[in-house]
């Protein structure tokens, strides 16, 4: 991004939050909402002060214990949103350098510009799969680079990253004296495959995440950093510069959430099951589309594979009644995003107008 830090804006949230619903909408990355009916929180549980001066007592615990990490290390955020900003915001200063990964999440590049810092890239390349790669990242962490950026599970291909690679990532960075900041908000989807948050695998590693995108619970905004303690000591000093303090009532439902986190871990999983059934039978069928098949997270980035994303993406919306991410918002304009995380009637009645739209495409540019 190239503007200046007072100009510097999040294209992506402006056209999600104004341009992206539609009747059949695939391009919101996160779970279908969980019904508050079943989350089992009674009113008894509410209260409308009571929080603490840096984070909730009840609900720290039960993060630093879902992290495995102690409370020192733990920065409460409203969301994975917020948390990123927090930690970002505590890394970075102008002029420092930062290497983020292509294709990258678009906050994170609006933030880094809001702060100006210099961002160089390192790419996750379609042709394989979106995976890391160690070598040129290795050639792109210069002694200059204060911060390497990246999510896990990837967005917007959800492509994981083993512990094995992001440990030598965090050597890499060592090596400059450099940080990892990694985005683990869809790791939250890989329930069938308990491993450890990438906190633990280096001292210079930093973690955000929440319970948003994998639970349905984006409306308690319940996010968090995990960070070696003196960071977190900085981190709750710019939080302080963006509320005096959270709603308690959506701490208090965190705390019942948690408690009970395996009821929504169950629906969320036979939903995404379900869904990513009729997506990867979808994009088996589709020769205008390039796409690996779904194993991991709640999304998948194909590439069509005639003319540019944006004009389709529009006659979707405009002619289908359907909508995705357009491939721009992560600077690869031959791809788009689907999100496969709603209701499943409305992921296959999304991939149905999808697939005739491709076919009305393909039959006006051959």
């Amino acid at each position: 991004m190239n503007g200046s830090r007072a100009e510097a804006v999040s294209r992506y949230l402006a056209w999600a939050k104004l341009r992206s619903s539609s009747r059949f909408n695939l391009a919101a990355s996160g779970v279908l909402d969980y019904p508050l009916a079943e989350l089992g929180v009674r009113i008894e549980d509410l209260e409308i002060g009571g929080t603490g001066p840096y984070g909730y007592g009840p609900l720290m615990e039960r993060l630093a214990a879902k992290a495995g990490v102690p409370q020192e290390c733990l920065v409460y955020t409203l969301g994975a949103s917020m948390a990123n900003f927090v930690a970002l915001t505590a890394l970075v200063g102008p002029g420092d350098e930062v290497l983020v990964e292509r294709p990258a999440y678009d906050p994170m590049l609006a933030i880094l510009d809001h702060l100006g810092a210099k961002v160089a890239r390192f790419e996750r390349r379609a042709d394989r799969g979106f995976r890391l790669g160690l070598g040129e990242l290795e050639r792109r962490i210069t002694p200059q680079i204060r911060l390497v950026v990246l999510c896990n599970l990837h967005n917007p291909s959800s492509a994981l990253t083993d512990d094995d690679t992001l440990r030598q990532v965090g050597e890499m960075a060592a090596k400059v004296g450099a940080r990892v900041l990694v985005d683990e908000v869809y790791l939250e989807t890989l329930w069938d495959r308990p491993g450890r948050s990438a906190f633990h695998l280096g001292s210079n590693f930093v973690v955000t995440s929440s319970l948003t995108k994998a639970y349905g619970l984006s409306g308690i905004r319940c996010g968090w950093v995990l960070a070696q303690p003196e960071l977190v000591q900085r981190m709750w000093q710019v939080v302080d510069f963006t509320y005096g303090s959270p709603v308690h009532p959506a701490e208090c439902m965190a705390v019942v959430v948690l408690d009970h986190l395996d009821r929504a871990r169950d629906r969320a999983r036979r939903l995404l099951e379900t869904n990513r059934a009729l997506v990867n039978d979808f994009l088996g069928g589709q020769h205008g589309l390039e796409s690996t098949p779904s194993q991991f997270g709640t999304t998948v980035f194909p590439r069509v594979k005639n003319g540019l994303a944006a004009e389709f993406v529009t006659r979707l919306r405009e002619q289908f009644e359907t909508s995705v991410v357009p491939g721009d918002f992560f600077d690869e304009p031959q791809h788009f995003r689907i999100g496969f995380g709603g209701a499943t009637e409305t992921v296959r009645g999304g991939l149905e107008r999808l697939g005739v739209a491709l076919d009305t495409w393909r039959r006006s540019r051959a």
